[in-house]
């Protein structure tokens, strides 16, 4: 029989190893190939990037979640932050900055400009926000971004505080809409970047 993988909240010595699940995940994203068009330095700038905004962003505010295995190894990842805490810091930004540098090379403009617009059009009501979910490519099927969503949506109910992502990539926005997302909005990206598209949940009122 089949069981749900164990969600719970990662540890800072897990970074890097969560970090290189999200990479495998994003590999092949819009954005990622936008960003990375070498497949190699995509290969190589993701971990480093997720590492980042990991080590100096989301575990200062709290809502880094992993699923895992049976065995323990991590399956998949999801980055939030709590209602209140979406945007960078000064602090987060200037200890985050070398990393990025390293990350994205030249592209690191391109990479600001995407994030600028992206911010613009971020919701003003208290939410938590998704940030980042992905799960290993090897593993998909296996229930860890359900498992992850589950874990921090129904957290959101109990607290009755709404929840916000972006997506980019258009074939997804059907399983985010099981989920309770709605489309509000749709982002364009400077630089013939690719399209998002911004979804909003409502809390679910309990039975």
């Amino acid at each position: 029989m089949s069981t749900s993988p164990d969600v719970r909240s990662a540890r800072r010595d897990e970074i890097g190893p969560l970090s290189h699940t999200l990479a495998a995940a994003f590999h092949e994203d819009p954005v990622s190939v936008w960003l990375w068009p070498d497949p190699e330095r995509r290969a190589a700038g993701l971990p480093r990037f997720f590492g980042a905004m990991t080590r100096h962003h989301h575990f200062a505010t709290g809502g880094v979640d992993i699923a895992l295995d049976g065995s323990g190894a991590i399956g998949g990842a999801a980055l939030w932050n709590p209602p209140g805490r979406w945007h960078h810091s000064t602090l987060s930004e200037l200890l985050m900055l070398p990393q990025f540098a390293r990350a994205m090379g030249t592209r690191l403009l391109a990479g600001k400009r995407m994030g600028d617009t992206i911010t613009a059009r971020h919701p003003h009501e208290p939410h938590w926000y998704l940030a980042v979910i992905g799960s290993d490519p090897a593993q998909r099927g296996r229930g860890y971004g359900h498992a992850l969503l589950r874990a921090r949506l129904d957290h959101c109910d109990r607290e009755q505080v709404p929840a916000y992502l972006e997506s980019s990539n258009e074939s997804n926005i059907g399983y985010y809409e099981r989920f309770g997302f709605e489309v509000t909005d749709t982002i364009t990206t400077p630089d013939d970047g690719p399209t998002l598209w911004a979804m909003w949940r409502r809390p679910r009122s309990g039975s």
